[in-house]
């Protein structure tokens, strides 16, 4: 076991929950990897035990935790997929909400009160152009965000009622991979930009699109704001560092500060690359908003954190590299 005890991954066998367990155990923790394997890889898990077993068992989550001694626990399970939220709602509440629900408690009944939450810049909707500081969350504009914000308030709550200290971390748009391509973005189906336009390359995406070139942005498409998983995985050690020295916790935003639009990327995948991205121009999908760019002051001042990885050549490279080794090019 790692000298400072063992930490919990629900979502381990993911694309963040991977990176995380790998920054865990860089800092001196256990990752035990709790995942469900509907959309994690076994083949992720490299730096801990795996638990197959659904957040939403409390009873299995009690066990796991009293048998590693846990300390605290980071909660990357979730079905994130904007587009499918709006199409499949009652999907997102169940697993996301519900989910969690069942989580709270089995934490609950082991005695473990300490959570590192993965919520999402979706919590904000349609906020305005600026970047945007934790007080503005809500109203949301799509399934998913909602359900990552119920969870947040079920958490304060939870912090008031029972004394239970969580930390609620809300990226924004996490993209790369680990620099020794050993880890990276993994879907299927896959449905972000940056892995869709490299498969697109690679001739694994027969339809890269650009969803709308009329939004209300310098150039037409949205703009977001990117951080690299590393960065994130950095992040959520702050935070269980801080929870284990006593704090209550609370709500952060985990992105650079700056937004990059879509149109933007698929020139530096060009650049980076040296390869045209094969592309499509089509209709807005719901839920999706203009322009998220993150305020990242507060967590640079409570949780140390500044990303560091996250410019736009490392974050297209590491994941360049990923991907010709996960999706070797077709003739």
């Amino acid at each position: 076991m790692g000298h400072k005890g063992a930490i919990l991954i629900a979502g381990g066998a993911g694309y963040i929950g991977a990176h995380c367990s790998k920054a865990v155990a860089e800092a001196g923790f256990l990752p035990v990897c709790y995942d469900d394997l509907t959309t994690g890889h076994r083949s992720f898990v490299q730096w801990g035990p795996l638990v197959v077993g659904d957040i939403a068992d409390s009873i299995k989550v009690a066990t796991v935790i009293r048998q590693y001694d846990v300390q605290a626990v980071m909660h990357l399970a979730a079905s994130s997929a904007v587009g499918e939220s709006v199409a499949d709602p009652q999907k997102y509440y169940l697993n996301n909400v519900a989910g969690t629900l069942g989580l709270l408690q089995g934490m609950r009944a082991a005695g473990c009160n300490r959570l590192v939450f993965s919520s999402t810049g979706a919590v904000y909707g349609n906020a305005g152009r600026e970047p945007i500081p934790e007080s503005a969350a809500g109203p949301t504009v799509n399934p998913y965000g909602r359900s990552k914000y119920m969870i947040e308030q079920i958490l304060a709550d939870y912090r008031a009622a029972y004394g239970f200290s969580s930390i609620c971390l809300r990226y924004f748009n996490a993209c790369g991979a680990d620099a020794s391509a050993v880890i990276g973005e993994l879907r299927n189906p896959e449905t972000h930009l940056i892995p869709r336009a490299l498969m697109a390359i690679l001739g694994h995406v027969a339809d890269f699109a650009i969803f709308g070139t009329d939004y209300d942005t310098p150039d037409g498409t949205a703009v977001r704001d990117y951080i690299h998983v590393d960065d994130l995985g950095a992040a959520h050690i702050a935070a269980v560092e801080l929870l284990l020295q006593g704090n209550p916790g609370g709500a952060f935003n985990l992105g650079t500060g700056t937004g990059c639009s879509v149109r933007e990327i698929v020139d530096a995948i060009r650049s980076e690359t040296g390869e045209s991205v094969p592309l499509v121009y089509r209709e807005r999908r719901a839920g999706d908003p203009a322009i998220l760019v993150a305020d990242p002051s507060q967590a640079e001042r409570q949780l140390g954190f500044k990303a560091r990885r996250s410019d736009l050549g490392t974050i297209i490279r590491s994941a360049w590299a990923w991907h010709q080794k996960a999706h070797p090019r077709i003739a």
